[in-house]
């Protein structure tokens, strides 16, 4: 439900309206925007009188909204811009963020190596996996805190805000220390505990789809993380699991226009994850573009037959570069930049 006052900052409205809420209802609220101007109710709503609350004095208009995921719903705002560092906002209708880097991070040469290619295009985030939910309990595992720190150093150097994968909520002191922003991967979309601490970060964060998550479980995860209090919330697309071989997964770019009608989170697209090949992944990246995503995570290294994990989905010089030519070219023609 959806409470618009009719004036903006009003706040012993607000509190009185917040305090009639809970105690009346038992429905939490919480404030949608830097006016103070609108209040999202959240809870077992159908037990609220809507005309009574309607004939309150200085309350505009009272709204239900039908789908669950009602924090993260078009119908409260029409999008959700993040700013990142000075100059980079997700979510602008008029542009495109790239987001860069290693899969893992190896060591501090080669996440150099990453950071000045990255760097050299003008990406302004850069990705580092240093914490590595692997499927087999074999394989490389990253770097951990030590890759993180890393991270931290280079994005420094580079004047870059950094991303970078958290798997515990144990591990959220560390990472509001060493990162800019949070990514929650794939298989931990639905880990509840760590959707809730996330949720009291101030962080902005990334939550990827799981492998064979809906559009409304995926929503509704992104709501565990506003309804903590944090607003800052992108969705990433990276694919979901079909009966397809050739592609590491299906990359779903349907999904984002008919996000685009549900939520107004930003929405960015991982082509890597995705198709699993560095020859195909200039192609997705540039279908995500094409289908109004507002940007793109992508992976890099100087040279991927090194890396430590997933080296046959990573860009060396020659694509990287060749990809984002592409994804400028693209940009310009649907009338975006690229940042």
């Amino acid at each position: 439900m959806l409470i618009v006052l009719k004036e903006r900052n009003n706040e012993s409205l607000i509190a009185e309206v917040q305090d009639l809420l809970q105690r009346k209802f038992g429905c939490p609220s919480h404030i949608i925007g830097g006016n103070k101007r609108v209040l999202a109710v959240t809870g077992e709503t159908s037990v609220i009188d809507i005309e009574y609350l309607r004939s309150i004095e200085g309350i505009c208009s009272v709204d239900r909204v039908d789908r669950p995921y009602k924090l993260a719903s078009r119908e409260q705002k029409d999008r959700t811009l993040i700013k990142v560092g000075k100059d980079c906002v997700i979510g602008d209708p008029k542009s495109v963020v790239v987001i860069a880097g290693p899969c893992s991070i190896d060591s501090e040469g080669q996440l150099d190596e990453s950071t000045a290619m990255a760097k050299q295009r003008g990406v302004k985030i850069l990705r580092g996996g240093a914490f590595k939910p692997r499927t087999g309990p074999y394989s490389f595992q990253g770097t951990r805190e030590v890759g993180l720190r890393m991270l931290a150093k280079a994005g420094a150097k580079y004047g870059m805000a950094t991303i970078s994968e958290v798997m515990k909520a144990e591990d959220l002191p560390l990472f509001e220390e060493c990162v800019d922003l949070l990514q929650i991967g794939a298989r931990n979309m639905q880990n509840y505990d760590l959707l809730k601490a996330i949720g009291k970060s101030k962080k902005p964060v990334l939550l990827k789809r799981a492998l064979a998550a809906t559009l409304e479980e995926w929503l509704l995860a992104a709501e565990y993380i506003l309804h903590g209090g944090n607003p800052n919330v992108m969705l990433c697309e990276r694919g979901i699991r079909t009966f397809e071989q050739e592609v590491r997964f299906t990359l779903c770019l349907g999904s984002i226009p008919a996000l685009r009608e549900m939520t107004h989170l930003p929405i960015l697209v991982d082509p890597s994850h995705a198709m699993g090949k560095t020859r195909w992944v200039k192609d997705a990246a540039l279908g995500g573009v094409a289908v109004g995503a507002d940007g793109l995570i992508i992976e890099i290294h100087p040279r991927p037959q090194e890396s430590s994990c997933d080296a046959a989905q990573l860009l060396d010089f020659e694509h990287w570069n060749e990809c984002m030519d592409g994804v400028h070219a693209v940009a310009h023609a649907i009338g975006k930049t690229v940042i």
